[in-house]
C-alpha cells in the first residue's frame, strides 16, 4: 500500500482548476520530487495532503486514511514544511520548539529530550538561545524543518525548502534531507532547483496546468523526453575523418564537433534505445588507427528532461 496516495484528485476555484484529476502514488520511504512552473499546482497539491484545503472531487491518502474524513488520524502522521516560515520571531530557539513541542503533547523529560534531539539532528544546537528574529534565511529553514520532527512523523511534506536560500544553505538543507530519508521518512518535496533532486529523490513527478505529465525514475524520464546518451571524446588528429566515422555507427543519433579550452572536441549523442554500448565508440576508432586522448560521458541533464516535457503553461 503507498504512503501517499491521490485518485483523480481535484482542485477548482470557480472556473480555474488548479488540479485536474490527479494520480500520484508515493511509496513508503521514497523521497518524491514535485516539479512545475509557477501556477501548476504543487502548492495546492501538498496543501490538500497536509489537510489545509479541501479538494473539489477525487480522493487522497495518507497512509491508507482518507483526507477529510480522517484528518485528526493523518495529522500526527505527517510534517508540512511552507514555502515560507511564519514563526514567533520574539521567541529563542530552544523556546520556540518547546512550545510546538508541547502542542504535541510533549511535556517534562520526554520534551527537552526531544527538542535536544531535533536541534542536533538539524545542527542548531548551537543557536538554541538566539532570537529567531536573528537566524538566516537557511537557519529559519532548519528550524522551521526541526518543528515538524517533534512528532516523529511519518511523511514530510516540504514545499521548496530551498527556495532564496545560498549555496551553502542549499547543501545543508539537501544533507539533512538525505539523513532524513535514511531514517525511513517518506518525502515530499516541490524545487525549482532540478540537479539537486534528480541527486535526492528517487522518483520525480512533472506536473503542468494541473496535470501530471509524468511519474517515474530519472532515468524513465530521460527516456521519455529521448534524451540520448552524450560522449565527449577527444582524438589526437583527423577530427573530421573520426566525427564521419562515428555518424554511420548504428544508434547514435548525432555527432557535432564542438571546442572546450581551444581543443576540438566530438559531441556524440547515443539513442539510448538502440543498445549501443557506448565501449563501442573507442574501439572502433582504434580499428581505423585513431588515437584518443580522452572520453567521458556526459551526466544525464534533468532540466533538460524538464524543458522538453513542459511548455511553461499554468493553471
Amino acid at each position: 500500500m503507498p504512503m501517499i496516495e491521490t485518485i483523480n484528485l481535484t482542485k477548482k476555484y470557480g472556473d480555474l482548476v488548479a488540479l485536474n484529476n490527479l494520480n500520484l502514488s508515493i511509496d513508503q520511504g521514497s523521497c518524491f520530487g514535485y516539479i512545475g512552473p509557477n501556477g501548476a499546482g504543487k502548492t495546492t497539491t501538498i496543501k490538500i495532503l497536509a489537510t489545509l484545503l479541501k479538494p473539489t472531487w477525487g480522493e487522497a491518502r495518507i497512509d491508507g486514511k482518507v483526507i477529510g474524513y480522517q484528518n485528526p488520524q493523518i495529522r500526527p502522521l505527517i510534517g508540512y514544511v511552507p514555502d515560507f516560515m511564519g514563526a514567533y520571531e520574539d521567541m529563542v530557539v530552544s523556546e520556540y520548539l518547546e512550545f510546538f513541542a508541547a502542542c504535541y503533547n510533549l511535556h517534562g523529560k520526554q520534551r527537552e529530550r526531544v527538542v535536544g534531539d531535533v536541534l542536533n539532528l538539524t545542527d542548531l544546537n548551537y543557536k538554541a538561545n538566539t532570537e529567531v528574529t536573528g537566524l538566516s534565511r537557511g537557519m529559519k529553514q532548519r528550524l522551521s524543518i526541526a518543528r515538524v520532527l517533534l512528532h516523529d512523523p511519518k511523511v514530510l511534506l516540504l514545499d521548496e525548502p530551498a527556495s532564496g536560500l545560498d549555496p551553502r544553505a542549499r547543501i545543508e538543507i539537501r544533507e539533512l534531507l538525505k539523513e532524513l530519508r535514511r531514517m525511513g521518512k517518506t518525502i515530499l518535496i516541490s524545487s525549482h532547483i532540478l540537479h539537486e533532486l534528480s541527486e535526492l529523490c528517487d522518483t520525480i513527478g512533472i506536473i503542468e496546468q494541473g496535470e501530471l505529465v509524468f511519474s517515474g525514475t530519472v532515468n524513465e524520464i530521460m527516456a521519455r523526453a529521448k534524451i540520448g546518451q552524450v560522449v565527449h571524446i577527444i582524438v589526437d588528429s583527423r577530427v573530421q575523418e573520426a566525427a564521419k566515422l562515428l555518424a554511420a555507427v548504428n544508434g547514435i543519433i548525432s555527432v557535432d564537433i564542438t571546442q572546450d579550452n581551444s581543443v576540438d572536441q566530438i559531441e556524440v549523442t547515443i539513442d539510448p534505445a538502440s543498445g549501443l554500448v557506448i565501449s563501442e565508440l573507442p574501439n572502433r576508432l582504434i580499428a581505423q588507427g585513431f588515437r584518443l586522448s580522452s572520453m567521458h560521458q556526459e551526466k544525464v541533464n534533468l532540466e533538460t528532461a524538464f524543458m522538453r516535457l513542459t511548455k511553461g503553461l499554468v493553471s
